[in-house]
């Protein structure tokens, strides 16, 4: 192998093992921080402390040691791999995840949608019982045991499908704004519920599409300069934007979210929070939880889009096509 060629080899290898890493990293801390503040660990930095189970902050000293390690064998047993591949399986990760999302919140919505009606109409007595009733009328029995499963299911539901649902989701965003129109002016009838339907989708839709959107470059982009640049300097730019501002935007989102127990993702989720408008939906949890989807699809998209920058840097082939590689001059003329 030449020098030149050697070099190629290592500059790959470090840079997959650079986006392998984020995302394992990206994940390790999202364990670390169900361990801390849901199971009541006492976190790394409690072995330099003191303080709290010294056995357990050493193993979630592991995790992140793992979150190290395992990226770096991977990228060694696979050195032959491009990083064009690499990219389109990081997309396919958080296509499967966006999928998920999106089953959860349509049964998520529709299931506490109609368990809000029947409450406000007064029958979840009569439908469910007194006992169970009483229980659906608390978030806290409402989040795990309706919300919960089908999350699940809707997780395992994406396993078997291939659309991201963002056709559909904006339907159902309409529908459900349609609904509160015709009830209102036609039938006088408007509940908290009805306008919390809309939010909750309308939040997924925004938060859960950016991935794909990044993906397919259809975010707005300030391109007076861009849209003359080559392909390979449109990679280098893409590349450096990705690690610069977009990957570090994400960690931002992370740490600010999750940095502790009362941070704006974590305190609603672990007190399962709902709104302050009486009889609405308990899915206010959720929403702020989608703040954390978001920064994690978009970690993951982000470090799939760097690798495939580079790779349009170093003109290696296989690359996608997009309208906005065309020259200007010659789209505009139509030859």
């Amino acid at each position: 192998m030449s020098e030149d060629a050697f070099e190629a080899t290592r500059s790959t290898s470090l840079l997959r093992m650079f986006a392998w890493g984020t995302v394992a990293a990206t994940f390790g801390f999202l364990l670390n921080n169900y361990l801390n503040y849901w199971q009541g660990w006492p976190g790394p930095l409690a072995t330099f402390s003191g303080s709290g189970n010294t056995v357990l902050s050493l193993l979630q000293w592991a995790i992140y040691a793992a979150c190290i390690l395992i990226p770096v064998i991977f990228v060694s047993r696979t050195a032959s791999r491009s990083l064009r591949t690499d990219s389109e399986v990081m997309s396919g990760i958080v296509n499967y995840m966006i999928r998920g999302c999106f089953w959860a919140v349509l049964f998520v919505g529709l299931a506490d949608m109609i368990i809000s009606f029947i409450r406000v109409e007064g029958a979840l007595p009569a439908v469910f019982g007194d006992a169970l009733a009483a229980k659906l009328d608390l978030s806290r029995f409402r989040g795990p045991w309706v919300h919960f499963p089908l999350i699940i299911f809707g997780f395992i539901l994406a396993i078997f499908t291939r659309t991201l649902g963002f056709t559909w989701l904006t339907l159902l965003v309409v529908i459900a704004e349609l609904q509160i129109v015709l009830s209102r002016f036609i039938f006088s009838y408007e509940q908290a519920f009805m306008g919390d339907l809309v939010r909750f989708w309308y939040a997924a839709l925004f938060l859960f599409a950016s991935a794909y959107t990044l993906h397919e470059e259809g975010h707005v982009r300030v391109d007076v300069l861009y849209a003359g640049f080559a392909r390979r300097t449109k990679g280098k730019v893409n590349a450096i934007g990705c690690v610069l501002l977009g990957i570090l935007f994400c960690w931002v989102v992370l740490y600010l979210g999750l940095a502790s127990k009362s941070s704006v993702i974590n305190a609603p989720l672990i007190s399962i929070e709902t709104s302050q408008s009486g009889y609405g939906m308990y899915v206010k949890y959720l929403m702020a939880g989608f703040l954390g989807v978001f920064a994690v699809t978009m970690m993951i998209q982000f470090c799939g889009y760097l690798l495939e920058s580079v790779a349009d840097y170093r003109g290696d082939p296989g690359g996608r096509e997009h309208p906005e590689d065309e020259d200007p001059i010659l789209a505009a003329t139509g030859h």
